[in-house]
């Protein structure tokens, strides 16, 4: 009986050693050069986005970035142009399919077809559910949800022809488990998981490699520039606050190189930050328990009043907290990521 069990436990062994292995092997084949390859950067102009030109510009890719305000836009493409990048910049909506197909056709004319694409843009409105109207959730789907099928529609029959091809869709830990006071942005963040995710499915076997990105906070200098709806001095408070904190948030770098190397191998997806994972696998354990604990974190937040449904940006909102030293990390982030 007990040989039986040593037996079981070796070849057991043996077979886990076997599957990562194969798997190291098979990741390794995967790996993808960035040097001089078309990439495609939606919401480029700033935060996230904006760091991850620059390290895709390092080694050695060329740059085409896309956001709706053109100062920053410009701002984006001069420093990048000024590190020696080759950049393309466009002022788009991506939530207009026209203009997203006149961008990628413009890009394909100059340099030819986008060899990676990443769906960034992204659009952060807080407050009570009941401040929330119908536009908050139809921006948030536009954005989230159709300009990631707008631009991948347009990306994928060349990358078909190929035979290869990156797209990286930058979705939430939101997307993951719905927290209280974002909802349109969970929500659409779920649906662009789900779609992220069937995408992968269908077009491995195209040579398509298709990842979803699930980030918690990151210290990337955004929150200055959400929405704020209801009590919004109190809630950019505590988001900008808690966007702040080293111990909960990821540096902006340690997310765009994580981002990076997933793209790089071609990985289904990766939840960044550990505290994301961590709610991320309680949820996936537990889903009411999670559902009813972010009942509970509700309770503390802000509740409707102040301004009600009129939205204003997080600058608008400051308080001598948000300007106070607990707030410097979010300050100097939004310094280095073009947020002003």
């Amino acid at each position: 009986m007990k040989n039986s069990t040593k037996n079981n436990l070796l070849l057991a062994g043996a077979g886990l050693g076997a599957f990562l292995a194969l798997r190291s092997a098979g990741r390794k084949k995967r790996e993808f050069s960035f040097t001089d390859r078309v990439v495609l950067i939606t919401g480029g102009s700033r935060g996230l986005g904006l760091v991850l030109a620059r390290m895709f510009a390092e080694q050695g890719a060329k740059i085409a970035i896309c956001a709706r305000t053109e100062h920053q836009v410009e701002a984006a493409r001069a420093e990048l142009c000024a590190g020696g990048a080759s950049v393309l910049a466009f002022t788009t909506d991506v939530s207009d399919q026209a203009q997203v197909k006149r961008m990628i056709s413009e890009i394909k004319e100059t340099w030819g077809p986008v060899e990676v694409l990443v769906n960034n843009a992204g659009v952060i409105t807080a407050g009570p559910l009941a401040e929330m109207t119908v536009e908050d959730f139809e921006i948030a789907m536009k954005t989230h949800y159709w300009a990631s099928l707008y631009t991948m529609l347009e990306v994928i029959p060349d990358m078909k022809a190929r035979g290869e091809g990156r797209i990286v869709n930058i979705a939430s830990i939101g997307g993951k488990v719905s927290v209280p006071h974002l909802v349109p942005y969970s929500g659409s963040k779920f649906a662009l998981v789900g779609m992220s995710e069937g995408f992968r499915s269908e077009l491995k076997k195209d040579g398509i490699y298709v990842t979803t990105i699930n980030p918690g906070l990151m210290r990337t200098g955004s929150a200055r520039n959400a929405f704020l709806k209801g009590q919004n001095e109190k809630e950019y408070t505590a988001f900008a606050l808690l966007d702040a904190n080293p111990v909960i948030s990821l540096a902006a770098n340690k997310a765009a190189q994580d981002i990076m190397n997933a793209c790089r191998y071609g990985e289904a997806e990766v939840t960044l930050g550990l505290n994301a994972k961590l709610m991320s696998l309680f949820h996936g354990m537990f889903p009411g328990a999670a559902t009813d604990l972010m009942g509970l974190i509700n309770v503390f937040l802000p509740g409707p009043g102040g301004i009600g449904q009129e939205k204003v940006r997080g600058y608008e909102s400051e308080t001598p907290l948000t300007q106070s030293i607990l707030n410097a990390p979010n300050h100097k982030a939004a310094a280095d990521n073009n947020e002003y």
